[in-house]
């Protein structure tokens, strides 16, 4: 049984069928997580770990573009954030913006952008405060 909390607490949880699913749980909402096909005795089952590090990037600086754009209110029409993990372990992101922005309005959205919090969660150390219960 997944205990739900009412607030940002996530609760992760192994629920098989395969060795590596996991339920995720944080306010009410479940997702999974599993290892791709390609890994030995992965599933399939949910996003991968790395998945949701690249979706906690890519929808954080859209969702803080966008803050930015309303409170501005630029003509930023769309935003499509695209992101991989390259060879060496590094995150490429790429930002396109569609909307009628003047050049100076692009390089200041593109200067907001590495202000979301997971962006510089990432880029500053993080402190990781764990226990065994």
């Amino acid at each position: 049984m997944v205990e739900v909390k009412k607030d940002n607490t996530v609760i992760v949880s192994e629920v098989g069928p395969g060795p590596f699913v996991q339920s995720v749980t944080v306010r009410g909402h479940k997702l999974f997580a599993d290892e791709p096909l390609s890994f030995p005795e992965g599933t399939d089952k949910g996003l991968s770990p790395n998945d949701f590090l690249l979706s906690s990037l890519g929808s954080c600086t859209s969702i803080t573009l966008r803050m930015y754009a309303r409170l501005k209110k630029l003509p930023l029409d769309k935003i499509i954030i695209t992101l991989n993990k390259n060879d060496n372990g590094d995150i490429d992101r790429k930002i396109e913006l569609i909307g009628n922005l003047t050049d100076e309005q692009r390089n200041k959205l593109f200067e907001i952008s590495n202000k979301c919090p997971i962006h510089k969660a990432l880029t500053n150390t993080v402190k990781i405060n764990s226990k065994l219960i």
